[in-house]
């Protein structure tokens, strides 16, 4: 499980990552937040610029020597690009982490809410009704995302969502748990939730990516995804 502390950023919060204290015939199955490392790797894709502005610099080097430059001159073209390349990254570290540091994901025995926003924070009640499947991508060692595919009309804006959004899912936009330490078991976690929602006799793993997503609910409507 992931740890997550209060702040005093949301101390107006009666309960931490949660809009409202849950009703009596709830409960809280598990909350965290996703890993600022990862999360700068896989949404802020931080290593692909780097290789980006290393080959950027490069170029710039190659291109000095290709018109006659000498070596020194290369090398003082290419640090001249360096600071500004380290900035563009230290740029994205810092989106990363304060993505992650704001945001904490909560699972209870009704419904995912995401509490995420750096500036303007917003609360996404995501009832299991409104959740019409849900996939897991994980690496080997369990870590990774979790996507939930809303059911029937229900929309969030993508831009509303970023970087906790499924990538190119634009049209029909998918939240996404991202960044977990422990993605695999907060799935399983997710799947048997999901099935007894439903009233299913077997536990509804959460599945691979790879993989047909699970459906939540088949005949029941959804009420639609709340956002507060």
């Amino acid at each position: 499980m992931t740890t997550v502390r209060p702040g005093d950023d949301h101390d107006f919060e009666p309960v931490f990552g949660l809009p409202e204290h849950l009703p009596r015939s709830e409960r809280m199955l598990w909350q965290g937040s996703p890993d600022w490392k990862r999360m700068t790797l896989s949404a802020m894709h931080i290593r692909g610029l780097g290789v980006y502005f290393a080959v950027l610099i490069l170029w710039r080097g190659a291109n000095v020597m290709s018109s006659g430059g000498s070596v020194t001159d290369a090398l003082v073209s290419m640090l001249w690009l360096m600071p500004l390349a380290a900035l563009a990254l230290a740029t994205i570290g810092v989106l990363g982490w304060l993505s992650a540091r704001t945001a904490v994901y909560t699972i209870t025995d009704h419904r995912v809410v995401m509490r995420v926003g750096i500036v303007l924070t917003i609360t996404y009640n995501l009832p299991f009704s409104a959740i019409d499947a849900a996939s897991l991508h994980a690496d080997a060692h369990g870590a990774g995302d979790i996507a939930l595919a809303l059911h029937g009309s229900d929309r969030i804006a993508f831009v509303h969502l970023w970087p906790h959004v499924r990538p190119w899912r634009v049209a029909r936009t998918e939240p996404m748990l991202r960044a977990l330490p422990n993605a695999r078991g907060v799935a399983t976690l997710l799947g048997a939730a999901l099935a007894g929602s439903a009233g299913m006799a077997l536990p509804a793993a959460v599945r691979s990516a790879t993989q047909p997503a699970v459906p939540a609910h088949e005949n029941n409507p959804a009420p639609g995804a709340l956002a507060t």
